[in-house]
């Protein structure tokens, strides 16, 4: 199966297949920093139910709906965010260090949902299984794997990115000096425009394409 091809002319495919793999993606994403946030003695989130598999308890209306489908219509990696996991700094022991493992369990989350997911496409491709089912619904199973695998290392890198309130920003703010932390507070109020000029700019493609062509070339080995 021509992987990149199919990539390039399925669109549809692309909203139909992708759209459940970025639902699940956010879900893992965001259960995960609840679950963290639960193991280092904050228990706000599960108190709320965040510590749950359930993209509904995780869905945020402009960032797991509205943005997908201008990602989609603008023609960039579908990508997006679900609704931010609450923490309370004053449950926390070490409330810089503990804040900056809650904001890394969802990138790492992505990585090793990516993994996985690889793992089960080569199982399926190389061992032929996928192929015993007919035609119509073996590519579009390989390919359920193959968007998984694009999506959450995108996301993974998207959240990466240190502009707030991303989980990048978190990260930052806990190795930068104290001297620097309140300018770096000051720019919170502004993540979303930020965000939103990289998206328009076009820097966000940027970014993100370089991840994109080593998730196919690690495709094209299998």
């Amino acid at each position: 199966m021509d992987v990149s091809g199919f990539l390039a002319n399925a669109n549809w495919g692309l909203l139909l297949l992708g759209y459940p793999v970025l639902l699940l993606a956010l879900t893992v994403h965001e259960c995960a920093h609840a679950w963290t946030a639960d193991r280092m003695g904050d228990s706000t989130a599960r108190l709320l139910g965040r510590v749950t598999l359930n993209p509904v308890a995780h869905m945020d209306l402009f960032g797991t709906v509205l943005f997908p489908i201008m990602a989609f219509l603008y023609q960039i990696p579908l990508i997006g965010w679900a609704r931010p996991v609450p923490v309370n700094p004053l449950h926390l022991q070490r409330p810089s260090r503990d804040n900056m493992l809650i904001s890394l369990a969802g990138p790492l989350s992505n990585l090793g949902l990516a993994g996985l997911l690889f793992l089960v496409y080569a199982v399926l491709k190389l061992s032929g299984a996928a192929y015993r089912l007919p035609e119509m619904f073996a590519d579009p199973l390989l390919m359920f794997f193959v968007y998984g695998v694009y999506i959450n290392m995108m996301l993974m890198v998207f959240n990466l990115i240190p502009v707030p309130p991303l989980d990048g920003s978190h990260i930052v703010e806990h190795f930068l000096p104290p001297s620097l932390k309140p300018v770096y507070e000051q720019i919170q109020p502004f993540g979303f425009f930020i965000l939103m000029l990289l998206f328009i700019s076009g820097i966000l493609r940027i970014v993100i394409s370089p991840v994109l062509h080593l998730v196919g070339l690690l495709f094209a080995v299998v």
